[in-house]
């Protein structure tokens, strides 16, 4: 039987000291990280980025089939994708967590590894957090602080008519990765000596269970001297990201269904569930994949972008936005990606 340690034998300090022991710190501007009443950071001539996330046990993870290395690895580049969407590099972050009795010191080493392993590989620090105990399930609070080039940093709000839209990776891998966990959990429940089926769709569940923020994309820009007009990443999916960038830019915009890319295992998935594709690759969310504009001059340079398609372009407000299908027919597009307070 494996090791439990009840969070009270170290209390609260203690945890945090337990947690936070062995980190180092990776970037100049963390002059101080954890350990003190505040961290203290110095970002010199850079644009300071700050972003916070909030994840919440029965509505944002379950951890029935989400393990907890897993969960700590996800909490932190879902933060670190939203710095990389400001055209930015993510350097600190904080945790805060609210936790259970039936969570044990072991449950939160799982946890803090996860996390640590994402920051060896983007490069964050660690710089400060906050443990409380929880009556309702595992809290997650996640700030992440990020630095840009000053002049460089691209918000929602920059997309000019005749913009290119561009895409990187596939769409709706990590929505069908949800679906196969969920659906495997509803036979759990009824089996004692239940196996999942997992054989052949393991691209689907890394995408939901252990996602990657696009760094190497923001590396490819950069690389190309491409900044893009506008940028957001597909968190809530693609049609209601376009949806975000079309207020904030006062314009509208055209998709065409044949460009939207999809992995063979999400077109099998889809099938399998009887679900519309080209639905669940709009709506379906968590893919943490970069949506950004690029003037029609930048046309050659995206082109030879490894891993980036271009989708479709930005048009004027008047013309709304649109999706055209394989038919030549047109759908206009709605905001019916993944919100908590719906539910």
């Amino acid at each position: 039987m494996s090791q439990r340690t009840e969070i009270a034998a170290l209390g609260e300090f203690g945890l945090i000291r337990h947690l936070t022991d062995r980190l180092e710190i990776k970037n100049k501007s963390t002059v101080v990280g954890v350990g003190d009443d505040a961290a203290v950071l110095n970002y010199e001539n850079k644009e300071v980025l700050v972003t916070t996330d909030l994840l919440l046990e029965g509505i944002h993870f379950d951890l029935t089939y989400v393990p907890m290395k897993h969960l700590g690895y996800k909490s932190a580049v879902v933060n670190f994708s939203d710095i990389y969407a400001m055209n930015g590099r993510p350097k600190q972050i904080t945790v805060s967590i609210g936790i259970s009795k039936r969570f044990s010191v072991e449950d939160l080493d799982d946890f803090y590894a996860g996390l640590k392993l994402a920051c060896d590989v983007y490069g964050v620090d660690i710089a400060g957090g906050d443990t409380s105990a929880s009556l309702t399930g595992l809290c997650i609070s996640i700030t992440c602080i990020g630095e840009g080039e000053k002049g460089k940093v691209v918000l929602r709000s920059g997309a000019k008519d005749t913009d290119l839209i561009c895409v990187s990776g596939d769409l709706g891998a990590a929505f069908m990765g949800l679906q196969l966990l969920e659906r495997e959990k509803k036979i759990y429940k009824g089996e004692k000596d239940f196996e999942p089926d997992f054989s052949g769709k393991e691209y689907l569940l890394e995408r939901q269970l252990k996602p990657e923020a696009r760094k190497d994309i923001i590396d490819e820009l950069q690389k190309a001297h491409i900044v893009p007009s506008s940028m957001i990443d597909i968190s809530d999916g693609l049609s209601s990201e376009l949806l975000h960038i079309s207020k904030e830019s006062n314009v509208g915009c055209r998709i065409f269904e044949d460009r939207i890319p999809v992995d063979y295992q999400t077109a099998m998935m889809a099938e399998q569930f009887n679900m519309n594709l080209i639905t669940a690759a709009l709506n379906g969310g968590e893919d943490y994949e970069l949506l950004f504009t690029v003037p029609l001059s930048d046309y050659d340079k995206v082109s030879e972008m490894k891993g980036v398609k271009i989708i479709g372009h930005i048009t004027k407000p008047e013309l709304g936005c649109y999706l055209e299908g394989r038919d030549g027919g047109e759908i206009e597009l709605k905001a019916q990606g993944w919100n908590s307070l719906n539910e």
